[in-house]
Parts: structure tokens; C-alpha cells; sequence
């Protein structure tokens, strides 16, 4: 019997795409990968995803939105390796955890920063809110990585072995990153080393590289980019070159 083929439609640099391709690479599961923006989804994205938010999984004639529940599907389906402590009480920890990562820090990372100097400027010409920008910096992430200091290990993953909790963690700190903004090390300790063992992670930095790539050319060369590098892309794909905004708020 054949292991499915998955398909993804996402952005390698969305850190909810980032998690999800991390544990298909964990589990090692073959999928082909549209990689649009969001804000670059065409009316068929949006009948694929009403929210217009990605990642979208697409598993045969289901649809899947959502990362949470994509990861939370993968592993019901393959459930080794597992990404989700046996205990009950750490399952319940390591998805509270991942649902802090995916909310606060999607908040604070992915809004109020990655997206002001990332899509806001460039795909919608829109100005930059430097006060919003500087209060997530300076105010909003040290509170976060305050709380999240005290959750973290001397040494190996969050809840021991390597679970949900610590690539959703880690997903979305690959975006301060794109955007200048890295963990003290003096101040953070703990979670500074923690990062550091996550993202040097084969699967992790595979992706990096990839993001990396991307990164430093404009949107239209982009796909001629990623298949250059082998990525497994979908022969068609849902984006356009016109940037719509999504249903929820972002300002």
C-alpha cells in the first residue's frame, strides 16, 4: 500500500506552513506544495479557504484548514513517530503550548512585526506603523519570552522528547528573525539555546535554506526559484499577482 500523497497550499515562509511541513518531514510523508501567500490567493483559494489563511492541506477530495488541526489530522493518521506526548496531561501541555505559539506570538511576531515590514509595505504599499512595530519588539515579545523562559529546559526539547509544542514555538521565532529581531541570550538563556537546538534540526534547517532563497528575490521569480531547488510544486497553482486582504483584521 502507497503512502499518500499530501498536498500543500501555503508559503514556505508562513511559520503555520513552517510547522506543518516540518512534521510531514518528521514523519516523513511525500507532498506537492503550492506556495502562495495568502494575500495572493485567487477567488479559488478563497473556496478552498474561506478565512483566506494558510496553510490549506488538501488529503485526496478532503480539505483541511488550519494548522493545529492539519497536524493534529497527520498524526491520527501516522502515528509514529509521534509529535504528541503519551501522557495525557503533557498532550494537554504541549497543545496548550502550541495554541500560545499560534495566538501570542502569532500576534505579536507574524502582525505586529513580520507583517508590517514585510507584506504591509511590499505587497500593499502601505506605510509601516513603526510605533506598533517597536511596542511588539520591545514591549510585547520580552513579555512572551519572559513566560516562555520559564517553560523552557536545560537541555533537550520542551516536554523531553521533540513535540508539537517545540516546532510551533520555533516556527514562528524564524520569522522574528526575517525581520531582525533574534532572543538575548544574556536575557533569555533558556529559550536561547532551546531555539538554537530546535531550528538545527534537520527538517528545520532544510526549510531555512529554502526560506532564505526565497527571500532575497522579487515574488514573480520566485516559483522558477523553488523549482530549481527540487521543491515538489504543484503543476498549477492558486495564486495571482493582485494582493487582496484577508477577512480578519490585521489593522
Amino acid at each position: 500500500m502507497h503512502e499518500p500523497v499530501y498536498h500543500i497550499v501555503g508559503s514556505y515562509i508562513s511559520p503555520y506552513v513552517r510547522k506543518v511541513l516540518v512534521v510531514m518531514a518528521h514523519k516523513g510523508l511525500r507532498y506537492s506544495i503550492d506556495p502562495i501567500a495568502p494575500f495572493l490567493g485567487g477567488d479559488a483559494f478563497q473556496q478552498l479557504s474561506p478565512l483566506r489563511r494558510i496553510p490549506v492541506l488538501i488529503d485526496g477530495k478532503r480539505v483541511i484548514n488550519d494548522s493545529t488541526v492539519i497536524c493534529q489530522y497527520l498524526e491520527e493518521r501516522h502515528p509514529t513517530p509521534s509529535l504528541y506526548p503519551a501522557d495525557l496531561g503533557e498532550r494537554a501541555q504541549a497543545r496548550w503550548l502550541e495554541e500560545y505559539a499560534d495566538a501570542r506570538l502569532g500576534e505579536v511576531i507574524v502582525t505586529d512585526m513580520f507583517y508590517q515590514r514585510g507584506p504591509k509595505r511590499f505587497l500593499f504599499k502601505e506605510p509601516l506603523d513603526e510605533a506598533r512595530f517597536n511596542r511588539a519588539r520591545d514591549v510585547e515579545l520580552p513579555a512572551s519570552l519572559d513566560w516562555l523562559e520559564a517553560q523552557m529546559p536545560s537541555d533537550g526539547f520542551v516536554l523531553g522528547a521533540l513535540s508539537i509544542a517545540d516546532i510551533t514555538i520555533a516556527s514562528f521565532f524564524r520569522n522574528a528573525a526575517m525581520v531582525r529581531v533574534e532572543v538575548d541570550a544574556t536575557r533569555w538563556p533558556l529559550t536561547a539555546a532551546w531555539l538554537q537546538r530546535v531550528l538545527s534540526l534537520p527538517e528545520f534547517a532544510r526549510l531555512a535554506r529554502i526560506e532564505d532563497a526565497v527571500a532575497r528575490v522579487p515574488l514573480p521569480e520566485q516559483r522558477d526559484l523553488l523549482l530549481s531547488m527540487g521543491e515538489p510544486l504543484s503543476a498549477d497553482t492558486l495564486g495571482t499577482m493582485t494582493p487582496r486582504k484577508g477577512v480578519m483584521r490585521l489593522d
